[in-house]
């Protein structure tokens, strides 16, 4: 890991940003893993291969880590932070569990372990459904009257109703028809139709001819005309496909008709219907980060801050329940001068604990706050205070 100092008004040419609360540059090297198997460009040679559920992910994850140390041992004694956003919640720390298990046994390489990323994380599944009411009324989705009929009559539990609860299953037909309508990912963006996908193909299809490396896709007018609320992933999916792209990630040619999409709908599951191939079987992690409060490791978790997918009050709620120590309150964390979220830390002996939110975020807040995202992480790697 190189690292190189700064003044606070010097230019970092690599990241193309001031360095305003940071005199120390760290490089870092990111390793991107599509798991499981069928999503980006990741296969399998069977058809077993893409079977899979929440426990036996992150032991592939964990294999393949080590594996990849062993290829490329350059990088052994270097720090590792795990990170992910979304149901990364889930496969994450049962990972990092998987790290340590591994250490303690003896298995070579050792992995430096360091710390956590998280994102709008999944982590307990019914407090996240019942958060999305509260979350709702906060952001005027739903009158004070209906909120609190809805959390009278169903006694804040919106995931688990009893049948014969009609009151409370009238209140949520209601509040059904207040935000079915609502994009969950980010509430001030348009709700896009899955099934309407004529519009999103046929950009596609224009961002296809866009091949050579030559052609600012962002920059052409045809494009921007066309623009619609799936447009952005079909930008990435254009991007991903291009021959070129596929020779510089090293695609085996023998899985060349691989096509990379946003979300591969053949890994979806849904509760109560048959399983495809990914079965959700852990409803909770909760007791993973209680576990690692009592090990050396720092943690960032934040959260965009207009996500209904996962609200950032039930990230707070099972922060709350680990019974950590609260080192500093809620305060505002700023970018240009400008408020870009809010932050608190946390801390039990060796253990760190950041928490901030992302203003204006979405659910993959670095999506549609990149700027914001970028400056968080690098004053966090670099044991900055946001």
């Amino acid at each position: 890991m190189e690292k190189k100092n700064y003044n606070s008004e010097e230019k970092n040419p690599q990241l193309g940003c001031l360095n305003q609360y940071t005199t120390e540059y760290i490089q870092t090297n990111i390793l991107f893993l599509d798991e499981p198997a069928g999503s980006g460009f990741s296969y399998g040679k069977s058809p077993e291969a893409y079977m899979t559920n929440d426990t036996l992910t992150p032991i592939l994850i964990h294999k393949f880590i080590r594996k990849w140390l062993v290829d490329h041992s350059k990088f052994v004694k270097n720090h590792l932070y795990v990170g992910g956003d979304s149901y990364s919640g889930i496969v994450v720390p049962m990972t990092i569990q998987k790290i340590f298990n591994g250490n303690e046994g003896g298995e070579e390489p050792h992995i430096n372990i360091k710390g956590y990323i998280l994102g709008n994380p999944v982590t307990e599944k019914n407090d996240e459904y019942n958060a999305k009411i509260k979350q709702a009324h906060r952001m005027a989705l739903l009158s004070n009257k209906i909120y609190e009929s809805v959390k009278n009559n169903c006694h804040g539990e919106y995931f688990n109703v009893n049948p014969n609860n009609s009151l409370c299953i009238h209140d949520l037909q209601v509040v059904h028809r207040c935000v079915e309508r609502i994009n969950v990912y980010n509430m001030i963006e348009p709700a896009c139709d899955p099934l309407n996908t004529s519009k999103s193909e046929l950009l596609r299809r224009d961002l296809r001819s866009l091949h050579k490396t030559s052609i600012d896709i962002w920059s052409s007018d045809e494009v921007h005309t066309q623009w619609d609320c799936n447009s952005m992933s079909a930008y990435t999916e254009a991007w991903a496909n291009r021959k070129d792209v596929k020779e510089a990630l090293h695609v085996s040619e023998d899985f060349n008709k691989i096509r990379w999409v946003v979300c591969n709908e053949s890994l979806t599951y849904d509760y109560g219907n048959p399983v495809k191939t990914y079965k959700f079987n852990v409803l909770s992690t909760v007791a993973y980060h209680q576990e690692f409060s009592h090990r050396h490791l720092r943690a960032l978790v934040y959260s965009g801050d207009h996500d209904l997918f996962v609200p950032h009050f039930s990230t707070l709620k099972w922060i709350k329940s680990i019974n950590l120590l609260l080192v500093e309150d809620w305060r505002p964390w700023y970018v240009d001068k400008q408020i870009a979220g809010y932050t608190m830390k946390y801390s039990n002996h060796d253990y760190r604990l950041t928490f901030a939110t992302v203003k204006g975020g979405s659910h993959t807040a670095p999506e549609n706050r990149p700027k914001e995202c970028l400056n968080m992480f690098m004053r966090w790697i670099t044991n900055v205070d946001l």
